[in-house]
């Protein structure tokens, strides 16, 4: 676990320096060792052997074998009757052309996705900074990772400076985390929180940072994640074991039927030939040819409708396992709610905070943000990270453009954000005098406040004021809002070192609280969902309290219903998960194998409980 390592202990691992990087002839060794930077695929098939695939079935067998013997009799009776064999043929292969256009028409769209993870990254080799093709990234790598740049692999930090990476890949949410070089993690941390480390196909949002590669290509836990996708066979839908059900049914007594005539017209005295030939249009008249075609047409009306909505589906069959759910897992972030922070509360030192108060804090606390104000159709709107894109938004629809304040109260310097201190300060020009306007974790900034902002006026902070402020963010906290706290001071002269160390003496002026809130219309669709007898899950690498809140809030989370951790669950055998996988709700924290598990879990529910239907 390269995350519960000293730093030296992991540089003596990968015979890497931290001053020069590895050695050029050293990279090409371990990259003839250990093979390229890149997820491995299984060999794609040709088209003729996806062609082919389409065939495997025993309704279609049955049909191209009594299209074939069809002609044979036609031949041998010289009829020249072969109207039959050709319209059963034609729909068959109909049927497997439409299933081979449709796999690769998925197929292309998502080689368009593969394509854009960055093809270079910076690293440093015999001391000297390289721009470097991505598969040629090997463990002990020395990486520079600049805002925007894709981490090529996984890479334990050696130095960040307000370092942000969205992980959405692995682990749903949007909002960046912050990483921190400095911190030994102990084992089995869920991936959201291990802020040591950066993962290969992530992205890195905001600031910058070095670090050293510790696992490349399958081992990275993209790399893990192709690997489940890979390795796991995706179990049949209910319509193809329905199908194959009547098909098999169908064929053999067909064949029974057959049998039995031909036999009968034998003992009869008819002869063989005639017998053999009704035997084997009996054999076509009872197989429903149209079935197929009829079955494939429909899917592929369903599969163009969910294109129509963004959603691909590779299979065509997939798409049909919709009708047949009674659990259905989702994502939290983007799914269930909208993907952007809102503000939703607002607090001030002391209870129900006045409108003029209000404005005050929403105006300073935007001007201590790095977002950039743009316009759609004249309307102004922010731009930035998430968090400061709320609190801005929310100046905004109260009247107070951050770009319309700066022209008045000029920001003329600023102590960027970083995982330290926990705060962010702006200094601003007002007038003829200077204001510091400094915002961030509540229980940090409220021991650099020595005075409380109310009605115009500035009074002393007393150790009461003090404990009510906490208590205020510790119920903020358990509602699942991500809190802000804002405090001021201002200065007749500007100060000679604009540093941490101006960040005292201030006057609090209040919390701001947010959330990710819930999309429009999913309240109804989980109610829907329901009453149609279908259970709803929440699967998330968010932490558990704001599942917890927003799942309640949806419906999702009933009362006797349990919430867990991706750590929890670690704890529990799999065949005790799959015996009381009903009873959990929510899944919090979760890595992409936690993911596979969960669903594999509500897949084999069935043993436990034959009576319902089995999950897709």
């Amino acid at each position: 676990m390269w995350y519960t390592m000293q730093l030296g202990e992991v540089v003596k691992k990968l015979k890497t320096d931290l001053n020069t990087g590895l050695r050029e002839e050293q990279a090409k060794d371990i990259r003839k060792n250990i093979g390229e930077n890149k997820l491995v695929e299984n060999k794609k098939e040709s088209l003729l052997i996806k062609f082919i695939k389409q065939f495997n079935d025993f309704m279609i067998i049955i049909l191209i074998s009594a299209a074939i013997i069809s002609a044979i009799m036609a031949y041998i009776e010289k009829t020249n009757d072969y109207l039959d064999s050709i319209i059963i043929l034609f729909i068959v292969v109909l049927n497997a052309i439409m299933g081979v256009a449709q796999e690769a028409k998925a197929e292309k769209s998502l080689e368009a996705l593969k394509k854009m993870s960055a093809p270079t990254a910076k690293v440093k080799r015999d001391g000297e900074i390289k721009q470097i093709p991505t598969t040629e990234v090997v463990p002990g790598d020395y990486i520079i990772i600049e805002t925007g740049s894709y981490i090529p692999a996984d890479s334990r930090l050696v130095k960040s400076y307000n370092l942000k990476i969205e992980e959405s890949a692995l682990t749903g949410e949007t909002v960046p985390v912050l990483k921190d070089e400095k911190t030994i993690l102990k084992e089995n941390i869920p991936i959201g929180d291990i802020t040591n480390m950066v993962w290969g196909a992530t992205i890195a949002v905001s600031g910058h940072g070095e670090a050293i590669v510790t696992d490349t290509g399958m081992n990275t836990k993209v790399g893990k994640i192709a690997s489940l996708i890979v390795s796991d066979e995706a179990p049949e839908t209910p319509l193809q074991k329905k199908l194959g059900e009547v098909g098999k049914k169908l064929g053999l007594i067909a064949l029974l039927i057959c049998f039995l005539i031909f036999i009968i017209g034998i003992f009869k005295k008819i002869p063989a030939t005639e017998m053999f030939m009704t035997s084997v249009g009996l054999a076509v008249a009872a197989i429903p040819e149209g079935l197929p075609a009829i079955v494939t047409i429909l899917l592929s009306i369903g599969v163009t409708k969910m294109a129509k909505r963004n959603s691909i589906i590779r299979k065509l069959p997939a798409v049909e396992t919709l009708g047949s759910s009674s659990v259905i897992c989702s994502d939290k972030t983007g799914t269930l709610t909208q993907n952007k922070m809102k503000v939703v509360k607002i607090e001030g030192p002391y209870n129900n905070i006045n409108t003029k108060d209000m404005h005050f804090l929403l105006k300073i606390a935007s001007m201590c943000t790095d977002c950039n104000i743009s316009y759609k159709n004249k309307r102004p709107y922010a731009e930035g990270e998430p968090t400061e894109v709320a609190i801005v938004n929310c100046a905004l629809d109260e009247g107070q453009n951050k770009d319309e304040i700066y022209r008045e109260e000029k920001r003329i310097n600023d102590i960027p954000f970083d995982s330290e201190r926990k705060l962010m300060t702006t200094l601003h020009r007002v007038g003829n005098k200077y204001r510091i306007i400094t915002k961030g974790a509540p229980d940090i900034l409220i021991n650099k406040c020595t005075k409380i902002y109310s009605k115009d006026s500035c009074e002393n902070m007393t150790t009461r004021n003090k404990l009510d402020i906490l208590n205020k963010n510790e119920n903020m906290a358990k509602e699942a809002l991500r809190v802000i706290a804002v405090a001021y001071k201002d200065l007749d002269e500007i100060p000679n070192n604009v540093d941490s160390s101006i960040e005292k003496n201030l006057t609090f002026v209040g919390l701001i609280g947010m959330i990710d809130p819930p999309r429009e219309g999913v309240k109804e669709a989980v109610e829907t969902c329901k009453k149609a007898g279908i259970k709803t899950v929440m699967i998330t690498g968010d932490h558990i309290i704001t599942a917890k809140a927003i799942a309640k809030d949806l419906g999702i989370l009933k009362l006797g219903d349990i919430a867990i951790t991706g750590e929890e669950l670690d704890e529990i055998p799999q065949k005790e998960l799959e015996k009381n996988i009903m009873n959990y709700s929510v899944f919090a924290r979760v890595s992409p194998e936690h993911k596979v598990r969960i669903v594999k879990a509500f897949q084999n529910k069935r043993k436990y409980c034959s009576h319902d239907r089995r999950p897709e």
